[in-house]
């Protein structure tokens, strides 16, 4: 089980990672990817988690654990929690994670109109970057309503199965695109008929109206649509979402009014 997990984290690492590895091997510092393989182990909304939780988690041994969370705890990026025997994330890797955000300067000029938007709707608005086989948001506003989506940033969401991700995919160049479908197909085999028929009908929404759509696909009882960012260059490439609660409106009420609306922010952003 323990190399089955190993591969399964291994089917997940950065395309660059993957396509490079042959050729910088010489630069590559494997103790280095394992210790930051030990801080992802940490999922949204978990601040503590026992060696034997990131064994399973990660694939590495016990040992190559225990020696790891020892040294991040040495350098002050866990801290050791007796009572628990646990660690426990620390401010230092805050810190590092909301300076990574500081530099996103388009997540705050995106604010006010994903704020405007989110409010028109009556949902949420989200702004994402990809990470392995997930899309991480890096902004996040809802609206002023009683029913919320309880998201924010940092939530990590799958790039197959949700309206955010399929439009990051539909906006990728095809060897890229089919590169990471078949990273996602490796990942989860017998999952991936249904995956593929929604990709297949996301590609026709996208190229139809310019957006993806989702309804129930990820989160049950909640409506999204996802639209791709990309910049000129095409070097930076996200992509935003807009969801709203089930009950609030129909399918095609809500498709055909904040669809179009989205794909305009989209483009203000991309610009």
């Amino acid at each position: 089980m323990a190399l089955l997990r190993h591969k399964a984290s291994m089917l997940e690492e950065p395309l660059f990672q993957a396509r490079n590895r042959g050729a910088s091997e010489r630069k590559y510092v494997r103790s280095l990817a394992r210790g930051l393989e030990v801080l992802r182990a940490f999922q949204h909304g978990e601040t503590v988690l026992g060696n034997h939780q990131i064994v399973l988690r990660t694939g590495l041994s016990k040992a190559t654990v225990s020696r790891f969370t020892h040294t991040l705890s040495a350098f002050g990026y866990l801290q050791y929690l007796p009572e628990l025997k646990k660690y426990q994330l620390t401010s230092a890797i805050l810190a590092l994670g909301y300076t990574a955000l500081s530099g996103l300067t388009l997540g705050d000029t995106a604010r006010p109109q994903m704020q405007r938007l989110a409010d028109l709707a009556g949902g949420s608005v989200a702004l994402g970057s990809r990470d392995r086989l997930s899309m991480i948001y890096i902004q996040h506003c809802r609206s002023n309503s009683t029913v919320t989506l309880r998201m924010d940033v940092g939530t990590r969401v799958p790039i197959a199965r949700t309206a955010i991700g399929q439009a990051f995919l539909m906006a990728l160049p095809d060897t890229e695109r089919d590169f990471l479908l078949s990273r996602i197909r490796a990942s989860a085999p017998r999952q991936w008929p249904e995956i593929a028929r929604a990709i297949k009908q996301a590609e026709i929404d996208y190229r139809a109206r310019g957006f993806c759509v989702s309804f129930g696909d990820w989160q049950k009882d909640v409506w999204a649509i996802g639209a791709p960012i990309a910049t000129a260059d095409r070097r930076t490439m996200l992509a935003v979402n807009c969801c709203v609660p089930a009950f609030r409106t129909s399918k095609a009420a809500f498709t055909e009014k904040f669809g179009p609306k989205l794909v305009s922010l989209a483009a203000e952003l991309s610009r």
